[in-house]
């Protein structure tokens, strides 16, 4: 649903008591943990029991599971999740009775107003730049705030108020949300079109970013990877604004690169090099090209923020992941599986060539859940090829989200342009059967890779289960 954002935002501590419709989300959780950390009395309902509902229990949110109108009615404010329906029952109370409704992205700046704000944006790798970025600035000392859409390995956790003066948040773009945000400091990682089932053309999602840029305060700065295209343009434009910009890549025209970049096993390693000074090296606990990209605009970031190299590199290589990045989910019978949350081309991409540099010897396994009809109606070729750079591929069918099915727009649409000989290649409509298709093709030294934005997450745990089982009566 999609729920206007007023013309003027009220700080948290006037929003009364807050009511989160969907408060088990990775957006919302990390708000309502915020406002309870500040005092605020929150409560909120969800679909389902999930770890999120029961820790937000514990910090004293009033949780539900299920919709109902009355949980609704000693609300002054009613935070609502862009998955719920327009029909959902505690949405038509709340504007039968004229309460306050906001989407999730009024509901961050409403905590974000008083501090200085960096607002990590981008295409791909949001997440895992706000977590690095926000993992340096703790080691740091700098105790900020941060709001992630994923959970940090160091806390469990996906959001914290913290005592600083920086509030560090992950700006997604898919409904607009970043457009709400004034940071000081922007990031973007890259542009790619992506969420068209929002912006309708690829010009339309790329005029937004450029919007966001005049969401930056007037002293502020960007910092933008310049190895792609979308954000080297990005950066271009600002610099005609006269914002001041931070190019970072591997590109010589970045105004801080990464050279010298070298993986083995789980950790990568660069050479950091600014405006032509080399300032050391560092490295990294987590595999990809991708994540150095991500850990250099962090440190660029940070550095600009007035934090020294030494101590920002040691912080970063101090970050553990988080979940659902290349999350390591257990080993047996001499079989690793991860999982990570990639559903976009690029984003398969860059996850497969990190799993190479993990697997050594072994071969690579995916299972591959497409994400949201709309998604895969536009790029489920595009997945397919990306595939291909695995061993064995099983290709599960889409996880609807907050769309309709459609006819025709099914998991075959990827898995018949995977570019891998028919008998490596299959399509499993059936969720409980994809786990048996793993174990049937899984031998000591492979890497298993479950991959998509959906509950394909559930996948591993099942599949380590039956290899232990396997193991046990071998």
């Amino acid at each position: 649903m999609k729920v206007p954002v007023p013309d003027s935002l009220l700080p948290a501590e006037e929003l009364g008591r807050v009511h989160f419709v969907g408060i088990g989300g990775a957006g919302l959780s990390g708000i309502a943990r915020i406002m309870l950390a500040r005092g605020l009395e929150v409560s909120g309902s969800d679909a389902k029991e999930s770890r999120a509902v029961e820790a937000l229990r514990a910090l004293g949110a009033r949780c539900y599971v299920g919709h109902a109108a009355e949980q609704v009615r000693d609300a002054d404010t009613v935070v609502v999740s862009t998955a719920v329906r327009d029909d959902n029952p505690e949405v038509l109370e709340a504007l039968r009775l004229g309460l306050r409704l906001l989407p999730r992205s009024a509901a961050l700046e409403s905590v974000m107003q008083g501090r200085r704000v960096v607002a990590v944006a981008g295409t791909h790798g949001k997440t895992t730049t706000t977590s690095l970025l926000t993992v340096a600035l703790q080691h740091c000392g700098a105790d900020p705030s941060f709001a992630i859409g994923g959970e940090l390995n160091e806390t469990g956790s996906n959001a914290h108020d913290g005592s600083g003066e920086i509030f560090v948040a992950e700006a997604d773009e898919s409904d607009g949300a970043f457009l709400v945000y004034s940071p000081y400091a922007a990031l973007v990682t890259n542009v790619e079109a992506d969420h068209l089932d929002n912006y309708g053309t690829e010009e339309a999602y790329r005029a937004a970013f450029v919007t966001f840029l005049d969401r930056i305060d007037a002293g502020g700065f960007l910092v933008a990877c310049v190895d792609d295209p979308g954000a080297a343009d990005l950066a271009a434009l600002a610099r005609a604004r006269g914002i001041r910009v931070v190019s970072v890549g591997e590109s010589e025209a970045a105004e801080v690169r990464a050279e010298n970049l070298r993986f083995e096993g789980r950790t990568s390693t660069f050479a950091v090099v600014d405006r032509g000074r080399r300032l050391g090296e560092v490295t990294l606990q987590i595999p990809g090209r991708h994540y150095v990209l991500d850990a250099l605009a962090a440190l660029a970031c940070g550095m600009r923020l007035g934090f020294g190299f030494g101590d920002f590199a040691r912080g970063l290589a101090a970050f553990t992941g988080t979940r659902r990045r290349m999350e390591l989910k257990g080993e047996a019978a001499g079989v690793r599986v991860y999982d990570s949350y990639a559903h976009h081309p690029r984003e398969i991409a860059g996850d497969l060539q990190a799993a190479r540099a993990l697997a050594g010897e072994g071969r690579i396994l995916v299972a591959f859940q497409p994400h949201m009809v709309s998604r895969t109606r536009i790029f489920g070729r595009e997945m397919g090829v990306a595939l291909g750079a695995a061993d064995e591929v099983v290709v599960m069918d889409v996880y609807v989200a907050r769309e309709d099915p459609v006819p025709g727009v099914t998991g075959a649409l990827v898995a018949n342009a995977v570019p891998l000989s028919a008998e490596h290649v299959v399509f499993e409509p059936s969720w409980s059967a994809t786990a048996g298709h793993l174990l049937e093709r899984a031998r000591p030294g492979d890497v298993v890779l479950t991959l998509g934005a959906g509950d394909v997450t559930l996948l591993g745990p099942q599949l380590l289960a039956a290899l232990a089982a396997l193991e046990q009566g071998s």
